[in-house]
């Protein structure tokens, strides 16, 4: 039995089964962390890192970026030389349903009333 080749570009994800809430809530519980995942939850695909527009240094958005992917709230994929991200909708909707929907619109509520 041969084993997958694994590219030393492929970046290590949890499973379904291996996505736990307190790492969810962790990651989600900052920020910058949530602001990414608020606009990744607007669009309708994936998004490079370079399309988002942070106030931290480039190596605290990979940090930020990590932390998301491996609490297991983003999928980071290759495409070329983009990173590419999308957040694991269908995933966090199995494992925690309805919980992804109730932290986005507490997020918006949250952002009209820090506008207003």
């Amino acid at each position: 039995m041969t084993s997958p080749v694994v590219s030393s570009r492929d970046l290590p994800h949890p499973v379904r089964d291996e996505i736990r809430l307190e790492g969810v809530l962790h990651a989600l519980s900052d920020p910058m962390r949530l602001r990414i995942v608020r606009e990744l939850a607007v669009g309708s695909g994936e998004l490079s890192c370079s399309d988002f527009e942070l106030p931290v240094t480039k190596s605290t958005t990979t940090h930020h970026f990590r932390v998301l992917r491996e609490s297991g709230v983003i999928r980071q994929v290759y495409r070329g030389t983009a990173k590419m991200n999308g957040l694991r909708r269908d995933d966090l909707d199995e494992v925690f349903p309805g919980l992804l929907d109730a932290l986005l619109d507490a997020a918006a509520r949250q952002a009209v009333r820090a506008d207003g």
